[in-house]
């Protein structure tokens, strides 16, 4: 290969954006209006579970790290396209491609092992209620909280070294909205097995094994909701377990999409609308699933509207 393809890339063409510049204004105030929800959704959220002191539980204090999660993760993607459809470009220099996948990565890739503590807590509060105050003691919380931080960015590290020594060659279009680790596997002109193996192998332990986790922790939910014999029992037990598995057939669900896609790939179209389901629909309906499905939240949220309201 001649030294001129050996040239590294300077920047990329996001080609989900390139076909959308024609439509700007109304895609920029679509965008917008979505991470502003994004952002005033969980913030609140962050807010009522902080000043509400009948929510400062384990389980609200996992949620307001994942509301934390999902305002960074948003943070990362969105602004970079409401910028591009601002200026009427759809390019990313290389140091923010890269800069964008880790943060990418890091930071979604946070929100399957502390949904399985979500789900552990839910086994621990519904299965072994006499027990729950010491297995879901406050320091126990915190090291599992900091746990799942620490297992997203260790696996963002691992991808973003890798793609760091990736040369390109003037390949330089990503059908997609934003720089991720699959898209810049497929246009990368040197050897990536040893991405694809680190990829697989990853995925196993952040994806796969927190899936399997709460798999069986709710199939041990199940059996012991179906143990209690009054119904009324029976609903608030599946009631503080919904909003849980809604977030999770929505996380891990739009997960599954955007990194299990086939060979020969989606049309553009498809894979932009998959992307966006995943960095920006779904953290944006996250907050509303638990304000409108938990009577705490909502009680909590109204007082803190009526707060508001007086000052």
């Amino acid at each position: 290969m001649d030294a001129e393809n050996q040239t590294q890339v300077e920047e990329f063409i996001l080609l989900g954006l390139s076909r959308a510049l024609s439509n700007q204004a109304p895609l920029f105030l679509v965008f917008l209006a979505a991470y502003l929800a994004i952002v005033t959704g969980n913030l609140m959220m962050l807010i009522v579970v902080l000043m509400d002191s009948r929510l400062h539980s384990p389980m609200y204090f996992f949620l307001s790290h994942l509301s934390c999660l999902d305002i960074c993760g948003s943070s990362v993607v969105v602004p970079k396209i409401l910028v591009n459809l601002l200026r009427q470009s759809h390019t990313i220099s290389y140091n923010q491609c890269m800069a964008q996948t880790f943060f990418l990565v890091g930071f979604f890739g946070c929100e399957p092992a502390l949904l399985a503590i979500m789900a552990y807590d839910r086994y621990a509060a519904i299965c072994q209620p006499l027990h729950y105050s010491r297995l879901m003691r406050n320091r126990l919380c915190i090291y599992l909280a900091v746990a799942s931080w620490v297992w997203g960015f260790l696996d963002s590290a691992i991808h973003a070294v890798l793609a760091s020594k990736l040369r390109f060659c003037g390949a330089n279009q990503i059908p997609q909205i934003f720089c991720d680790v699959p898209p810049l596997l497929k246009i990368a002109c040197s050897d990536t097995s040893i991405n694809e193996l680190a990829t697989h192998i990853t995925s196993i332990f952040v994806g796969l094994a927190p899936f399997l986790f709460i798999i069986f922790s709710y199939f041990y939910i199940l059996a012991s909701i179906l143990k209690i014999h009054s119904n009324t029992g029976r609903k608030k037990a599946f009631s503080t377990c919904a909003s849980h598995l809604v977030v999770v057939i929505l996380c891990l669900g739009n997960a599954f999409l955007n990194y299990n896609r086939p060979s020969a790939g989606y049309s553009l179209e498809i894979d932009t609308l998959i992307s966006a389901m995943y960095c920006i629909v779904t953290p944006m309906l996250n907050p509303l699933v638990y304000s409108l499905r938990n009577k705490e939240v909502k009680e909590a949220l109204r007082k803190v509207l009526n707060c508001w309201k007086t000052v």
